[in-house]
């Protein structure tokens, strides 16, 4: 055991004071010198032993939230996929009016919408963008719920600029390629001159090539399986159909859509900071 400390100031015999008890700590062995305390001299107070302590797992992140979406997320909004929302309740608007307006109007504005090659000779901007207001086969159609599926994830990914240039680049392009080999064929003699004529709109080739171009920004258990999918629909409706001049633009439009990943896989630039006006 330590021996007592004198403590500066003994008491009137001039005898040394001896300080308190050594200080146990933990694990009852008492320590060899007295705690010093404010003034030189030692405290009589116990130091506490430290209590037990605790190790905490980290928190890893849960795979199934970063994995799988929530279901809202497939559905566009306002805010998240402002381009689909709003081409969405456009489309709903031209359905509502083709199921309950006049059957003659709605035929002739459809018409009047068709990407023919009579049309695409007389006004190619005006028939293009009038085609894809309307939704062949209604709104209940497998073209309709891809578009929403389709296009709300691409938009996610790519931003509503690039999603817009997907849609509508793949709608234009594969429209053309298809309805200028008609044109020819009739100028050759190889179709009849009503083919000039034939009712075609629609959004399907703008939701075919939005599905090959979000399948570049899939992971690799997803995207070989939707391309798989999507491409043995196109080719087997190809074969089996009785409309092989939509049916092959369906197969182009997948394709334009494949071609977009380099494009589409480069990082976005940031958003332009907001100019703050100092008027009131």
């Amino acid at each position: 055991m330590a021996e007592p400390v004198p403590v500066a100031g003994g008491d009137a015999g001039g005898g040394a004071a001896v300080a308190a008890e050594p200080v146990p700590v933990a694990g009852g062995i008492p320590s060899a010198e007295p705690v010093p305390v404010a003034g030189g001299l030692p405290s009589a107070d116990p130091v506490p032993a430290p209590g037990p302590v605790r190790v905490t797992r980290p928190a890893w992140p849960s795979r199934s939230r970063s994995r799988w979406p929530k279901p809202w997320h497939l559905l566009p909004g306002p805010r998240t996929t402002p381009f689909t929302f709003g081409y969405t309740l456009l489309l709903a608007a031209t359905s509502l009016f083709a199921e309950h307006a006049d059957p003659e109007l709605v035929h002739t504005l459809l018409q009047a919408s068709s990407t023919d090659v009579e049309h695409l000779a007389q006004a190619p901007l005006l028939v293009l963008v009038a085609s894809a207001l309307w939704i062949a086969g209604g709104p209940a159609s497998a073209y309709a719920v891809a578009f929403l599926l389709v296009l709300t994830a691409l938009e996610r990914r790519a931003g509503a600029l690039r999603t817009a240039a997907v849609f509508f680049g793949g709608h234009a392009i594969a429209t053309l390629a298809t309805e200028l080999p008609v044109g020819a064929a009739v100028a050759l003699g190889h179709l009849p001159v009503d083919s000039l004529q034939r009712l075609d709109y629609g959004i399907s080739f703008g939701v075919m090539a939005c599905t090959g171009a979000l399948a570049g920004l899939l992971p690799g258990w997803a995207r070989w399986p939707l391309l798989a999918g999507v491409t043995w629909f196109a080719v087997s409706s190809l074969l089996l159909s009785g409309d092989p001049v939509s049916d092959s633009g369906h197969c182009l439009a997948l394709v334009l859509g494949t071609l977009t990943w380099p494009l589409l896989r480069r990082p976005r630039g940031p958003r332009p900071a907001a100019v703050v006006s100092g008027r009131c």
